[in-house]
């Protein structure tokens, strides 16, 4: 949120980073800094990524006739469109690149400096951004297909805990990006050099704390009918086991305490990413490749089905896959059958076992459109065609269909 001390925060933690470094360069490198919020004037760290480096965002407000807040949401979608440079850089710099084949291997090459073993970034306080925006999905999940990839969010301490209520808001803010995003989260409760963070943890891993915070604040108002009270009282049992899914640290971004209890915890969330979040993303990318696969067979169903090879009736024809009390009478319009026709077609080339409902018709084996039959006709149509002339196609199917 905003105010929580999320930029203060980022340097303290790059400048831990660098301090690792500088202790064995050899081993460890800096980390890779990316600066997301398109209106900070200044930042107390260097970035080698900076979105304000290409989106300038008081034009975007001018020219888009938006206020400050959709000036950040605007200027975050913008970027977005361009996520694929980013990515490209993100990747040329912290994944090691294969060897060329090229490349001579007797030669004993120079030795590599260490690739960052960290990518951090800054975001805007706008919760609109992950929560709302396509902005927000389309960062996280580009960065998370090439990257374990961990939310920190960031919580102001001494504001949490003033009252159960605004304590209970964060929450729901949390709970709101973990499911948006589904990425391993970091609760980081920030400035406890102003005060500790022991009351805020209490009132997550203990009901009965927290309800006897919201009896005490009760009983100091003396007014209302208790509804929020009772309110606040069944939010907490509904969010424990969401509680259960995060890490939660203290930390000063001031004088820099908790600072090794944080980086262990995002060790914890990586290696959590690996084992649960990353098989389901790589599910996701298998579903996605297996459709854009399937997706030329049925191109070619309809190709086939315009040259004039499928069955002669549309919507009728022997490859309709079979259903229980439907007939082709049945259909209502002609793209209905013409659509159940193009997937019996898709589904029996990849090999799929479909039903002939016109068995009866004599020339049904004439127009037996098997798998081999439908790609030797096509071949023979392009090869007759010169590769892809009209003409010579149009000459094979006055000859096939005369």
């Amino acid at each position: 949120m905003a105010g929580s001390g999320k930029t203060t925060f980022m340097q303290r933690i790059n400048s831990y980073l660098h301090t690792q470094h500088t202790k064995s360069p050899s081993t460890t490198a800096p980390p890779y800094v990316l600066n997301l919020d398109p209106a900070v004037r200044s930042v107390p760290f260097d970035s080698n990524i900076d979105i304000r480096d290409s989106i300038n965002y008081k034009e975007v407000m001018k020219q888009y006739n938006l206020g400050p807040n959709g000036g950040i949401l605007t200027s975050l979608n913008l970027f977005s469109t361009k996520i694929d440079q980013v990515m490209g850089i993100l990747e040329k710099r912290c994944l090691p690149q294969t060897q060329s084949s090229n490349e001579p291997t007797g030669e004993q090459k120079p030795q590599v400096a260490p690739l960052p073993s960290y990518i951090i970034a800054d975001t805007p306080g706008q919760i609109e951004v992950f929560v709302w925006s396509a902005s927000g999905s389309i960062l996280l999940s580009s960065l998370a297909s090439s990257f374990p990839t961990v939310i920190a969010y960031i919580i102001d301490t001494p504001r949490t805990t003033e009252n159960t209520s605004t304590f209970m808001s964060n929450m729901l803010y949390a709970i709101s990006i973990l499911y948006k995003t589904k990425l391993p989260m970091i609760l980081v409760f920030n400035k406890t050099d102003v005060k500790d963070e022991s009351e805020a943890v209490d009132w997550m891993r203990d009901f009965e704390s927290f309800q006897a915070a919201v009896r005490q604040e009760e009983e100091e108002e003396r007014e209302g009918s208790g509804y929020m009270g009772s309110l606040l009282n069944s939010m907490s049992l509904v969010l424990e086991e969401f509680y259960n899914q995060l890490s939660v640290v203290g930390v000063s971004s001031m004088t820099g305490d908790g600072v090794n209890d944080f980086f262990t915890a995002v060790e914890d969330k990586r290696q959590e990413f690996e084992k649960d979040y990353k098989p389901e993303l790589d599910k996701r990318k298998t579903e996605i490749e297996q459709e854009r696969r399937a997706q030329p067979v049925k191109d070619m169903a309809n190709m086939m089905r315009d040259m004039g090879v499928s069955s002669k009736a549309k919507g009728t024809g022997k490859y309709a896959k079979k259903k229980p009390g439907v007939q082709p009478e049945d259909f209502e319009t002609v793209s209905e059958g013409e659509e159940m026709e193009t997937d019996a077609l898709a589904e029996e080339s990849r090999g799929s076992e479909w039903v002939d409902r016109d068995e009866d018709e004599p020339e049904a084996e004439d127009e037996d459109l098997n798998e081999a039959s439908l790609q030797a006709r096509y071949a023979q149509a392009m090869k007759d065609g010169g590769g892809a002339a009209a003409g010579g196609v149009a000459d094979y199917i006055k000859r096939t269909q005369g």
